[in-house]
């Protein structure tokens, strides 16, 4: 996803990370390999990273733009 349509919106990282590394990222969030785990056989326990603020600020940006176009406002 994070390489699809989801690319600039979804993330994945294979890096050691803490959370002071995603600061000011505009993704929504960054799925972390390393930290999932299994529960058991059926569960898994998945981990994204992200910056509250400054990643949903970006969301709301992409409505904007999005109702912008889609109302004739703003030129796709």
């Amino acid at each position: 996803a994070s390489e699809g349509p989801m690319k600039g919106i979804m993330g994945y990282t294979e890096d050691p990370v803490v959370s002071t590394d995603f600061v000011s990222d505009p993704r929504s969030a960054i799925f972390d390999a390393t930290a999932g785990m299994a529960l058991d056989n059926n569960f898994m326990k998945v981990i994204g990273w992200y910056d509250n603020e400054y990643g949903y600020s970006c969301r709301v940006l992409d409505l904007v733009q999005h109702v912008g176009e889609v109302s004739g406002i703003i030129k796709a």
